[in-house]
Order: structure tokens, then C-alpha cells, then sequence
């Protein structure tokens, strides 16, 4: 597996832990905000789009999505989120991954307000039609939280970035649209995965080869405390199982 589809891997991941009732998820809001975002469409040149996290998709493409890049809707139809997917530069896109964790677990700590008054502002490369790298600017803000106050829809706004002469690399940064504040994002790195020193040990430990009751007695806890231990650690790299753990936190140098 190749380093940009485990940290995008590990991305997708963690918007599973994001936890939805389907009775509390009223779409009757999206039909309503489709309404408006069509008409938003029709006499802008943003490209417009809506993420449903509950179903990690892409639920809505305005019909001149794409033509920034020169595509007619003809051309992504059909595969949607991955035909983009597949234009963006690949180490633009490995990035991107990365802050995109890091902007999740910012989104997360913030009260119901800070979630609805920050935007997520990325620029990137994506291929156009004429099979050249072209700038973008994205926005993403909040168009609907659930019930719980969880992030829900995302609404997404693409232009072509006035910046074009530095074309190389990525840039992010969370931005306050009522105060104007602005937090860089920056990739993941280990403090920011919130591993603790006793999880990195036993992390360490598995990593060896060392079962649950090795362990155990290696570090003169029960296990019980080693397996609570172990599952914390999945959760929080999102892996389905120890080797998962293991190779993710090999990618973010968490064990050697």
C-alpha cells in the first residue's frame, strides 16, 4: 500500500467514527438548500457541491461543476467523487488527506457556533482537460450539523485560485468568518493523533510481536488495562485490527 492511499485510508477511517441515528437526519433540510444552491449555480461560476458524511459521498454536484476545469458533465457523471478524486495531483492529494484529519479533529472540538462560523479554505492542483495542473481554491463550511450537534453536510465551493504563478504544493487554514481569525492547518502529526505514553508503549510492543498477556506482564498492568489500551489505540488511528495500528502509526513515525 502506497504512502498516499494509507494516509487517505486512514482519512476516510476517521469520518466512520462519526456516529449518525437516521431518524435524526432530516433531508428535507438538503432538498431545501438544493433549491437554493441550484439557483446560487445557475448565475455564479463556482462550482458547487454537498458532502453527506453520514454516507461519506458526495450527494450533490451543481451542473457546472467541472466546467472551471473545461469538463463536460458527461465526463464525471458517471463516477462522481472519484473521477475528481483521480485529477488532483498526487501529492497535493496526500496532503490534503492529512490536513483533512487535522481540520476534522479541530472541527470536532468546537462548540455548535465555532463549527457554523468556520470554513475550511484548501488550494490545490487538479488536472484540467487540457491535461494541465490548474490552481484551485475550495472552500468547505458546515451546511447542516445532526441533532447532536455532529458535523453533517458540507457544502463545498470551487474556483480557479487567482494564484496560479506558485503552482506547487497545498494550502490550508481554518478561517472565522465572523472575526476574520485564521488557524493554519498544517499535516498530522503525532501529538495531534493524541496517543498517550502508555498507548505508545504497548503500541511498541505489538509491534514486536508481543501478545496481550506478554505485555501484561512486561509492564506489571493487568489485561484487562492492555486490552482497553489496544482498543483505544484502534479507534483513535482508525485500524481494524492491531496490524492496521501498526502500519498507520509506522506512517506517522508514532513507533520505529
Amino acid at each position: 500500500m502506497s504512502e498516499e492511499n494509507s494516509i487517505e485510508e486512514i482519512f476516510f477511517r476517521y469520518l466512520k467514527h462519526y456516529s449518525y441515528n437516521p431518524e435524526d437526519l432530516d433531508y428535507h433540510l438538503l432538498d431545501k438548500h438544493l433549491e437554493n444552491l441550484q439557483a446560487l449555480a445557475r448565475i455564479g461560476h463556482s462550482g458547487i457541491s454537498v458532502f453527506d458524511i453520514s454516507k461519506i459521498s458526495i450527494v450533490y454536484y451543481s451542473p457546472n461543476y467541472g466546467a472551471l476545469l473545461g469538463y463536460n458533465r458527461a465526463d464525471f457523471e458517471a463516477q462522481g467523487q472519484k473521477f475528481f478524486d483521480e485529477k488532483i495531483h498526487p501529492a497535493d492529494k496526500l496532503h490534503l488527506s492529512q490536513h483533512g484529519i487535522t481540520s476534522l479533529k479541530l472541527f470536532d472540538n468546537f462548540s455548535i457556533d465555532e463549527k457554523k462560523n468556520h470554513k475550511l479554505v484548501n488550494e490545490y492542483r487538479m488536472l484540467n482537460a487540457g491535461n494541465r495542473y490548474v490552481r484551485l481554491i475550495e472552500q468547505h463550511q458546515v451546511l447542516e450539523l445532526d441533532k447532536s450537534g455532529q458535523l453533517w453536510l458540507m457544502l463545498s465551493l470551487v474556483d480557479i485560485s487567482p494564484d496560479q504563478e506558485e503552482c506547487n504544493g497545498i494550502k490550508s487554514q481554518l478561517l472565522n468568518f465572523r472575526t476574520g481569525n485564521i488557524i493554519p492547518v498544517e499535516p498530522v502529526q503525532k501529538t495531534q493523533l493524541e496517543l498517550t505514553k502508555r498507548e505508545l508503549e504497548i503500541l511498541h510492543l505489538v509491534k514486536k510481536g508481543l501478545l496481550s498477556k506478554e505485555i501484561s506482564d512486561r509492564l506489571s498492568i493487568s489485561i484487562h488495562t492492555v486490552n482497553t489500551h489496544r482498543q483505544r489505540v484502534l479507534e483513535k488511528l482508525g485500524a481494524g485490527n492491531s496490524m492496521e495500528a501498526v502500519i498507520f502509526a509506522s506512517k506517522f513515525g508514532l513507533v520505529n
